[in-house]
């Protein structure tokens, strides 16, 4: 009994320093049937969707794949290098080595690399789902033909079972000769 006592305290002490709500029923007890919610802590990061993201860098990663994308970024370079050459000193933002047009071109490459990436996991996720799904209907249709197969072999056998009309024109024929041999021996006696 007391042991359960001091198990209460712990949890009493542990509820007022955690302060998370709980799931509870109506008689005060936790349910042990949903998760916890996460503790709050001093900085709480922001959440993100990883398929709306991962839509995004699908995008940006076709947009950098194609000619519109290097005539933009030619059409800004050749502006940047004017605008830093050609104008007063006063306007001018970036002396003749041009560090921060480097700079820039180096931290669009660094968000670029990441997302082509990403892109191209998320297209070989889908194409691992649509081989597997090949696969699966491949197996099916080979499981179907087998099936087929199988159905025909036995109406083969069936079909050789089967009284053909030459088969029974034949027989026929044959009682009938009979028939006319009995006819003619009943006639002879």
């Amino acid at each position: 009994m007391r042991e359960l006592r001091q198990l209460r305290e712990l949890r009493a002490r542990e509820g007022s320093r955690d302060r998370r709500p709980e799931t509870t029923t109506g008689t005060g007890r936790v349910r042990l049937d949903q998760p916890r919610t996460g503790r709050p802590g001093l900085i709480t990061l922001p959440t993100y969707d990883p398929e709306a993201f991962g839509k995004l860098s699908e995008r940006i990663a076709r947009f950098l794949g194609t000619g519109r994308f290097i005539v933009w970024m030619t059409v800004v370079i050749i502006a940047w290098v004017v605008w830093n050459t050609l104008l007063p000193d006063a306007v001018r933002f970036d002396d003749y080595p041009f560090i921060f047009l480097t700079l820039m071109l180096s931290l669009q490459a660094s968000y670029a690399a990441p997302l082509i990436l990403l892109a191209q996991n998320r297209q070989d996720d889908r194409d691992r789902v649509n081989m597997e799904q090949d696969r699966a209907r491949s197996d099916r249709n080979i499981a179907d033909t087998e099936y087929l197969t199988r159905e025909v072999a036995a109406l083969r056998q069936g079909l050789g079972e089967v009284a053909t009309r030459d088969f029974i024109r034949s027989e026929l024929q044959q009682l009938l000769k009979e028939l006319d041999g009995q006819k003619e021996s009943s006639e002879a006696l």
